[in-house]
């Protein structure tokens, strides 16, 4: 990758032009956002008696749109200290100062004419080597520079964010007609290795790829419901999970997005589009015309085709009633072929019976499937060069578990397609060509390693990708398992280490995982040079199995539980002291034991959006599988070396995090809490991870490793612990926490602290785990965390009790 970025700019500072600039911030790109010059005073700025000619006022959009991404929900920043790499200003004093910028992102308002003013005094002050590229989510980029300079055009690109930016992994490039290709690759690159994007490269067309199947299928589905007189409930219902789509499905989806900015885009195709058909299928119906015009335009206005409301019941969702106009409770669907879909195990089996049943959800299913592939088999080369870039756009835009290739794979092409003809549809060209090769798939055959994929004329290409965007699904089945059980595999991943891949549902801690730890630590010590922890599903691992232990605690299986953890602690221990290096390799939920699995590694390879934390606390319990242990030596290793300093305060905030089962935000957030450690690598791709993650194992192997040894803390005794206890009594007294919370908070203590014994007693790891299995025992009898464990399995929540 030859692309640089040094510092860049964004113009516009509304919530996607904060968003982008705060987005850059994080993966450490200084920045610089600009907005317009207010043309009047607030009120709040003429009582300060400032003029139109004070820097804050002329800053004023700038800096108002940096506090929202400041406050963003979710957060906007990876850590609040990522602030600091933002500049604000304004498009009249500041534009000289983009001539320092590698990087130009215009993100104005939607108005062709103002876009091409702003480029046009960009094209005035930029150097020759600044990338210019537009965040517009659909306007002609050819339209935007007709007339500047060649030289210019060369240089200038779209660069389409879906929102929220730190969150949404779709990036789609848009080359206008003359960019350079080379630049079109190198930003490709740039953007999936340091803006951690799933990037496709999409053709200058209205809406681009996501958007326009997106926002098509959004209004498909809203006529078929119509037609099949459905509700918005039901239809949420059958165009959810059920169906490979978000929780959000249809309605709370657009609520969520808003359903001004949605009429707005699909009226960016109606306006663009000549096809007469095409055009009819993007108007908005009168229905949504009204909510907009009443500001019903969902989660930022309080209601949309969703309500919060009070009612007797407490707080309630209700549905809008698009007949009346009204909102009413919301109701469950009832069909045989939507339960016969949510209980199938694969999503090919959901599909296939939500599609093929008999009954009117059925039948509305089919419906908008159908249409929706349809107009994607036929706007294919009018949007992207291949089929793969349209359904890793929905896949990454739109949260879609099957792009619409896939999904029609998995439906089954000939079978649909027989049944489409005798609806009496068109088949677009495309697809008739893959059937009449004799071709009954969009997607060859998958093997190890690699994907082929339809182009038409019933020929495949292979899907080509950098070497370090790496499956673990593929390497698994091309070379097999060391060994495995139901719980984790140990699977060979080249160079001589070896990956411990997780599978229990949820990737939950249980005896097979534990097991399979241990085996990992002897087989890796014997063969070979390095282990990595990874797995590919939606969480690295949400912890112990607490369903397991609160059976065991209530039928008083001590030995068994007591067995259960020394097991555990053991286990870590053996990864901990392994001879060879150790890389943890956590994503999304690293939670309790997850993040305990995290402790022992020599090295941890976080994806940026990890978030670890142990939340033990929040069932009523402590950390007992080496987390509390592992937490006081973290602290003590932040105490200043050769310093007459008492380590209590680091103590304190090691108590702090563990008692308030405080979770990170962000890998970033993780190194504040002590989660991680300074020297841990953060992937700011997930595609990248394992690749990362072994790249960090190899080096370790080859630069000479050195195994650690255990070592002994020098705890602060019950000198210490009193100072804490005395925290805790005036926290009790103050009605902040329960009796029970400081029955745990003093347990913590009491490890944290090395138990009963003087200030500056040296004790060792083994001791502390001791402290920490018998609080944990301690606790997990207690009816009132027997209560907290049971409530938090049957609730979701917390209990305080």
């Amino acid at each position: 990758m030859s692309l640089h970025v040094q510092k860049a700019a964004v113009l516009g500072a509304g919530v996607m032009g904060a968003q982008i600039a705060a987005h850059l911030a994080n993966v450490g790109i200084p920045v610089m956002l600009l907005d317009i010059v207010p043309n009047q005073l607030s009120p709040e700025e003429a009582a300060k008696g400032l003029t139109l000619q004070d820097r804050q006022v002329r800053n004023r959009l700038a800096a108002n749109g940096l506090a929202a991404a400041r406050k963003a929900k979710p957060a906007a920043f990876y850590d609040a200290a990522d602030e600091a790499l933002i500049t604000i200003g304004n498009m009249e004093d500041d534009l000289e100062q983009l001539k320092d910028c590698d990087w130009v992102i215009e993100a104005v308002v939607e108005r062709l004419d103002i876009k091409r003013e702003v480029l046009a005094k960009l094209a005035a002050v930029l150097p020759e080597h600044a990338i210019v590229s537009t965040n517009t989510s659909g306007i002609s980029l050819a339209a935007m520079v007709d007339g500047l300079d060649s030289s210019f055009r060369k240089r200038f690109l779209g660069t389409h964010f879906f929102n929220p930016p730190r969150y949404m992994k779709l990036l789609e490039i848009i080359p206008g007609p003359e960019t350079d290709a080379q630049l079109v690759s190198e930003m490709k690159q740039f953007a999936e290795r340091r803006l951690g994007k799933g990037v496709v490269i999409a053709k200058d067309t209205p809406n681009f790829i996501a958007n326009r199947i997106g926002t098509y299928g959004l209004l498909v589905t809203l006529q078929a419901m119509e037609r099949y007189g459905l509700g918005v409930d039901e239809v949420d219902a059958l165009t959810g999970p059920v169906l490979g789509r978000p929780k959000s499905a249809t309605f709370r989806t657009l609520d969520l997005v808003g359903i001004d900015t949605f009429v707005h885009v699909a009226k960016n195709v109606l306006h663009s589009v000549t096809d007469a058909a095409e055009k009819k299928s993007f108007e908005v119906p009168d229905y949504i015309e009204t909510m907009v015009a009443n500001r019903w335009i969902g989660e930022k206005a309080g209601q949309g085709f969703f309500k919060r409301e009070k009612t007797d019941k407490g707080r309630e969702i209700l549905a809008l009633d698009l007949a009346t106009m009204t909102y009413r409770p919301r109701r469950k669907i009832s069909s045989a072929s939507f339960e016969a879909a949510k209980n199938a195990k694969s999503l090919k089996d959901k599909l296939q019976a939500l599609v093929y049943g008999k009954d009117v959800a059925s039948q509305f299913v089919w419906d908008v499937v159908k249409r929706t592939l349809l107009y994607t088999a036929a706007r294919q080369f009018d949007i992207a060069d291949h089929i793969v870039a349209v359904d890793e756009a929905m896949k990454w835009g739109f949260n879609w578990e099957l792009g619409p290739y896939e999904m029609w794979d998995a439906i089954g092409v000939e079978k649909s397609v027989a049944r489409m003809r005798d609806e009496g549809e068109v088949i677009p060209p495309f697809v008739e060509q893959l059937l009449a090769a004799g071709q009954s798939s969009f997607y060859g055959s998958r093997e190890p390693g690699w994907r082929s994929f339809y182009v038409g004329n019933g020929e495949y290409r292979t899907l080509e990708t950098p070497k370090e965007k790496w499956s673990l699904a593929d390497t698994k089945a091309k070379n097999g398992v060391i060994h495995q059980n139901s719980g984790a595999s140990l699977i060979d991943i080249g160079d001589g280490i070896v990956c411990l891949e997780m599978h229990s549902l949820n990737q939950a801690i249980g005896s097979e995982m534990v097991s399979m730890m241990a085996f990992a630590a002897k087989e890796v010590e014997r063969n070979w040079d390095g282990l990595v922890i990874y797995n590919e599903a939606k969480n690295f691992c949400v912890g112990a199995n607490l369903m397991l232990m609160l059976m065991e605690a209530q039928d008083e299986n001590w030995d068994e539980l007591d067995f259960t953890i020394r097991q555990f602690q053991g286990a870590g221990m053996a990864l901990k002291y392994l001879p060879k290096p150790v890389v943890a390799a956590p994503h999304a939920m690293a939670l309790g034991g997850g993040a305990e699995l995290c402790f022992p590694a020599d090295r941890v390879q976080a994806h940026a959006e990890t978030y670890i934390g142990l939340v033990e606390v929040g069932v009523g319990l402590i950390p007992g599988g080496g987390g509390t242990k592992e937490m006081l030596l973290r602290a003590m290793e932040n105490v200043p070396p050769g310093v007459d300093i008492r380590p209590d305060s680091y103590i304190a905030k090691a108590l702090e995090t563990i008692a308030m089962a405080k979770v990170s935000t962000s890998a970033k957030d993780a190194k504040r809490l002590g989660y991680l450690r300074a020297a841990d690598g953060i992937s700011l791709n997930r595609d990248y991870q394992l690749y990362d993650a072994k790249q960090v194992a190899l080096s370790l192997a080859r630069t000479g490793y050195l195994p650690r040894q255990p070592q002994k803390v020098r705890v602060i005794g019950r000198d210490g612990a009193a100072l804490l206890k005395t925290g805790v009594n005036n926290l009790l007294h103050g009605g902040f926490i329960s009796n029970h919370d400081a029955r745990i908070a003093n347990h913590l203590i009491r490890v944290l602290t090395g138990g009963d014994v003087p200030r500056g007693t040296e004790v060792t790891e083994a001791y502390l785990l001791d402290l920490e299995r018998e609080a944990f025992l301690s606790l997990i009898g207690e009816p009132k965390s027997q209560q907290r464990m049971l409530h938090m399995l049957t609730k979701g929540k917390p209990l305080r009790n």
